[in-house]
This record gives structure tokens, sequence and C-alpha cells, in this order.
């Protein structure tokens, strides 16, 4: 029996970008459909249910991050697939705005063609990951915040609260281990499942967004407390 050839769609306006991405990742044996711009995104998604999107946030007709919500946001009726964003240096908001929506990750322009193949690999390798993995696991429970791995749910201060399945994966992996210390690098191979030079800001980007939607006041955190100079550690209070 034949092995399944993953499909990427990448998404970019730049017709250089769309021809050296896919090469390298026809290379990596993938299989890959490309588009021009955000109509055309939607459309071709549709059409060839990729495994994993690559997507530029700066496109024609329709912006990146109006893709992802309209394929990841509370009304999208679309199957999720793993999202990596291609942005450059200047789009901090829009590019948390797309984690925000459910993107797996982002990678900045210029970047190396063989690291964006490896993230792709590793994105699909987490997203094939057991769907019951968690399920009989006993949940965390803290002073305010309890964290169910069974259902992925996370309760704070008695009102359930919503998390992307990334910001999930962190938070849970550092509650898992209380008190230890966990530098970036670390938390981007247990839960990105990254083992190669990657955009720390990443990690930064998720922790802040959990401290906004678990910590009464996010500027000082109660569970997520930045150690300095080393990285981060989750306390129970």
């Amino acid at each position: 029996m034949e092995a399944t050839v993953a499909k990427i769609l990448v998404v970019d306006d730049e017709p250089n970008i769309r021809e050296v991405v896919g090469q390298y990742l026809q290379r990596d044996g993938y299989a890959v459909v490309s588009a021009a711009d955000g109509e055309e995104a939607l459309s071709l998604y549709r059409q060839e249910r990729p495994d994993l999107v690559v997507l530029d946030l700066m496109l024609p007709k329709l912006s990146g991050i109006e893709v992802c919500r309209r394929l990841f946001g509370a009304e999208a009726r679309e199957r999720r697939v793993p999202l990596i964003m291609l942005t450059a240096r200047g789009e901090e908001e829009d590019r948390i705005a797309g984690l925000g929506l459910g993107a797996d990750d982002y990678i900045v322009k210029p970047f190396s063609p063989r690291e964006l193949v490896a993230r792709v690999g590793a994105v699909l390798r987490r997203a094939g990951e057991d769907p019951i993995a968690g399920v009989g696991e006993r949940p965390l429970a803290f002073d305010g915040l309890e964290i169910d791995p069974n259902t992925r749910e996370v309760t704070v201060r008695g009102a359930p609260t919503t998390l992307t399945a990334r910001e999930f994966d962190l938070l849970h992996h550092l509650a898992s281990h209380p008190k230890r210390v966990f530098t970036r690098d670390q938390l981007m191979e247990a839960v990105w499942g990254y083992t190669f030079a990657a955009e720390m800001s990443t990690v930064t980007v998720h922790v802040r967004r959990l401290r906004e939607k678990i910590e009464a006041d996010p500027a000082q955190p109660r569970y997520l407390q930045t150690v300095w100079g080393v990285g981060y550690r989750f306390s129970g209070g």
C-alpha cells in the first residue's frame, strides 16, 4: 500500500517565491498547488483539500488575515488544517492576529526554503499525532485554573476560555511541569516539534496571548512567569 503524499497549498503573490518554495517542497516528496491571491487561495483550498497551507499575509484581493478568518474563524465551517504564515518583519500585529485565529506558526521573510520545508514537516508530524492523545490523563487543577487534556478545555476562575490548539499545547506542557524552567528552544521542540533554529518570538507571542486569556493581570502574571535571561515557567499560585 502506497503512502499518502501530503498536499501543500502555497499562497504568495510573488511568482519567484511560489516557484522556489514549490520546488523545495516537491523535492521533499510533497504535492504542491499554489495561489497568487486570497480569492484564489480560498477556491483552491476547497477544491484541492490540502493537508497544510503556507500563506503570505500581504496578498491582493483578500489579505492573508481575511483568508485565515474565513477558513478558521469562529463562524467558519471549513475543516481546520495546519497553517504556516509568511510575514514581513513589520507585520507583528497581523502575525499576532493570525496566531489568534489558529495559525500554527509563522516564518519571517526573507527565509530559507529549507527551513520552511523543515517547519512544514514538523507541523505535519505534530498534526498527525494520535488525536486521542491525552485521553485518560488526569485534569490539572490549580487555584483558579483547570486544564483538561481529555476534552482540551480550560476553565479560568470558573469560566471556560477558548484557546487555539497551540496555545493549549503550550499551556498544558508548562502546567504539567510546574516550577520547571523551560528555554524557548526547549518549548519550540516540545510544543512545535522543531529541533532547529526558529523564530523564538513564536513562543513569546503565544505566551503573551495565553496571559491575556488566563491571567487576571497579564502585566503581573501569576501562572506563566518569565525567568529573565532563561525562559518561562508555570506557577500554580
